[in-house]
């Protein structure tokens, strides 16, 4: 069985994420028995669930560093996909994860999402 998860659309974040293809109907966080994959615009992360370290909900993003394409951390080489500043799941894993860039050698140890309902989220990845 797979569970969609959809992300939380801040009116202010609408046409930044447009102009990068983000839109209710591109970006979308799915679980499934062995794996998650997100959805965002161009941009793809997958991995497999026993990769999954742990999860925690965090809020109160900076509109400045989060709205538009995907984010990059540069201090711990995390990446953000937010659709608003509220609230959403940081999701870090076992082995780090390719996301957005093609050739897998930038590697992400986290990712942070923000779907309209994080905590069923970590529920679903067994958190």
């Amino acid at each position: 069985m797979t569970r969609e998860f959809a992300f939380a659309f801040e009116g202010r974040y609408r046409l930044p994420a447009l102009v990068f293809g983000i839109k209710p109907a591109t970006a979308r966080v799915l679980v499934d028995n062995e794996e998650l994959l997100v959805r965002f615009g161009p941009w793809r992360l997958r991995t497999a669930l026993p990769n999954i370290a742990g999860t925690q909900v965090s809020s109160g993003y900076a509109w400045h560093r989060t709205a538009g394409p995907a984010h990059l951390s540069l201090t711990d080489h995390g990446v953000t996909f937010a659709t608003n500043s509220r609230r959403g799941l940081c999701v870090s894993f076992v082995e780090p994860v390719r996301a957005i860039e093609p050739t897998g050698l930038l590697r992400h140890p986290a990712v942070t999402v923000t779907v309209a309902d994080p905590e069923t989220l970590a529920a679903a990845l067994g958190q």
